[in-house]
């Protein structure tokens, strides 16, 4: 009895509404899925640079990118009519490029790594301030590829394709909070690596 009288003087507390993310590409998708083929051309010449950035990063060449990109788009045109809006249309199309370069890397597991260029990681995205003043582009490229893979992931998709955490922590996997809290330590880590290489 003393629960229940407890319990009745309680404030009742409403569930807070979902939170939804804008997305400037969901009419182009709703389109595509009414037949009209000329939105999923938008979509390509507005997310064809970004994903190929994305899949660079994990490809041997810039022909090998341009490939794996296309072969992503692909994936993307035959999936589109299935998309059930849970993530940004660009998150989807992301998450297909990240397959399709993993798959590609699979495939192709025998050759050397990818020397990751300049292009891939700064053109058109320089980094922020605090990451990149005064430091080369060689010794931030060698910075990253020592971080942990899902810290490198993580960092790369916020900076570089300045992707929101929740479209982070959708394309690497786990959850907002773990994808904040991979970037912390990868932006710690990537300061005592350029700190470090400075005091030499």
């Amino acid at each position: 009895m003393a629960v229940e009288s407890l319990a009745a003087g309680l404030p009742l507390l409403k569930r807070p509404a979902a939170v939804t993310v804008a997305d400037p590409d969901r009419e182009l998708a709703e389109r595509f899925r009414d037949g009209d083929s000329a939105a999923f051309d938008i979509l390509v010449r507005r997310h064809q640079k970004g994903m190929w950035r994305l899949i660079r990063r994990y490809v041997k060449s810039d022909a090998d990118a341009a490939d794996v990109t296309q072969l992503a788009f692909v994936r993307a045109f035959r999936g589109l009519a299935g998309f059930r809006g849970t993530a940004t249309v660009r998150s989807w199309l992301y998450r297909i490029a990240i397959n399709c370069a993993l798959s590609w890397l699979r495939d192709h597991r025998r050759e050397q790594p990818a020397e990751i260029g300049d292009d891939a990681l700064i053109a058109d995205n320089p980094a922020p301030a605090q990451l990149s003043a005064g430091d080369d582009r060689a010794r931030l490229r060698a910075a990253i590829a020592q971080l942990p893979p899902k810290q490198k992931l993580v960092l790369e998709l916020r900076v570089f394709d300045d992707l929101s955490f929740k479209e982070v922590a959708d394309l690497a996997d786990c959850s907002e909070n773990t994808a904040k809290v991979n970037f912390h330590y990868a932006v710690k880590r990537l300061r005592d690596i350029l700190g470090a290489d400075h005091e030499r």
